[in-house]
């Protein structure tokens, strides 16, 4: 009697309780919302495993921290060493209602994990307590990913997921926007496929009835350009970097191959095409008194990164000069450099308003944080490896800790640190 009132006072206190089903076995330790929480903020080498369907969590979210991945109960026992090497890293796992998660964690106990936890209060109560929750899908009616949002006066973005392209956002992982003028309207991003791009149009006729008459490509990548067919046939111009062009002439249909792969039946009706009018440095448009900028102000992520300055509005679409809740990726052929350097420019403009490539619109303060701010610090980082005559594993083991909650971490943050490193090295 003693002994389980001594027990429950400890759970209380700690959050942490321990159950032992056979006395042979090693005790299961159960943990609640407030020493997850307490785990998350502390170690970001812990790896959080929600255990339910995909389908459960396309419906319901899951938990929006950095350490958190999916992998379904019937599947631990294959996919775990995915995601963990070492069998000492501190794991948790979870279900919606406690029900499977206990199973999962005993069954990587009895694999030789010695560090596992379960988070006994499940995914369910997490999100009434109003936790973090990230959705994979904001409209499951609809193959956009989020529809548009006003952002100002005739001006609309549909934000994309802040996670790899994935069957779940149909390749809508980036921002799709346009300008309603009365002269027509002007989309920015032709979307990752046919479908996309019906959809987009879908949701412009339900604002206006001005007809698509320029589509702008922010770059040559497959979530920017593979709507292009649909909005051809809508008589829409094309507008691109000729830099853009010159990447579809030579990779297109292996960019298509790519996102074919993964998006299968919903890649139906897509095609590459090329754009119709090419510009290097600057293309200025006048749409019913609407004054639009189309520049190509330095290198950034991509060489052929586009910008759209409103002047008068004193807002920016940035394409992915910019990013915004998400970890940016470098690419073999990213500068950056030359990327900083870039962003004195786009600070020279004084934007009021800045829609990203990625995540939600916001201003300039936030936008150099999740941009600038980062490449600083990488670039700092990497450069005092390379002072100290350090290597590769020096920068793989670079602390980014600070960005685990931002979106593509997991994925990014070492290749990040190794193309940084590489490029620098010969600089």
């Amino acid at each position: 009697m003693h002994y389980f009132l001594i027990m429950s006072v400890v759970f209380v206190l700690t959050g942490v309780s321990t159950i032992n089903a056979q006395p042979s076995k090693q005790a299961l330790v159960n943990i609640n919302t407030e020493a997850l929480i307490k785990i998350l903020d502390e170690d970001a080498s812990v790896v959080l495993i929600d255990v339910r369907a995909p389908f459960e969590i396309k419906h319901t979210g899951t938990i929006k921290r950095g350490q958190n991945v999916n992998i379904m109960r019937g599947w631990i026992e294959a996919q775990i060493e995915d995601y963990v090497q070492d069998k000492d890293t501190p794991i948790v796992v979870y279900c919606g209602l406690n029900i499977r998660s206990p199973l999962a964690a005993r069954t990587l106990m009895e694999m030789g994990y010695t560090n596992v936890k379960n988070y006994s209060d499940g995914f369910l109560t997490w999100k009434k307590a109003l936790n973090p929750v990230k959705i994979s899908d904001y409209e499951p009616n609809s193959i956009l990913y989020r529809k548009p949002v006003k952002v100002i006066e005739s001006v609309y973005s549909a934000t994309g997921a802040t996670q790899p392209n994935t069957y779940e956002n149909s390749n809508h992982n980036n921002n799709l926007s346009f300008i309603v003028t009365t002269d027509g309207v002007l989309v920015f991003n032709a979307g990752g496929s046919y479908l996309v791009a019906q959809a987009l149009h879908d949701e412009i006729k339900k604002i206006t009835q001005q007809r698509v008459k320029y589509v702008v490509l922010e770059n040559s990548q497959g979530h920017a350009i593979l709507g292009v067919n649909y909005w051809k046939q809508q008589g829409a111009v094309i507008i691109a970097h000729s830099k853009t062009d010159k990447e579809i002439a030579e990779h297109g249909n292996a960019i298509y191959m790519r996102i074919l792969s993964r998006q299968k039946d919903k890649m139906i009706g897509t095609k590459v095409m090329r754009p119709d009018v090419l510009f290097d440095k600057q293309f200025n448009l006048n749409m019913g008194g609407t004054q639009i900028e189309l520049l190509h102000i330095g290198a950034s992520h991509s060489p052929d990164d586009i910008q759209l300055w409103m002047p008068k509005q004193k807002l920016l679409i940035s394409g992915d000069t910019a990013f915004n809740e998400r970890l940016l990726p470098v690419f073999p052929h990213t500068d950056i450099a030359a990327w900083i350097k870039t962003w004195d420019k786009i600070e020279a403009l004084q934007p009021k308003i800045i829609i990203p490539g990625h995540g939600h619109p916001t201003d300039l303060a936030t936008i150099t944080k999740f941009t600038k701010d980062y490449l600083l610090t990488m670039y700092s980082e990497v450069k005092k490896i390379l002072d100290n005559d350090g290597d590769l594993a020096d920068a793989y083991n670079i602390d980014q800790s600070a960005y685990r909650d931002w979106g593509t971490y997991r994925e990014l943050h070492r290749q990040n640190a190794e193309r940084i490193f590489k490029q620098m090295e010969f600089e």
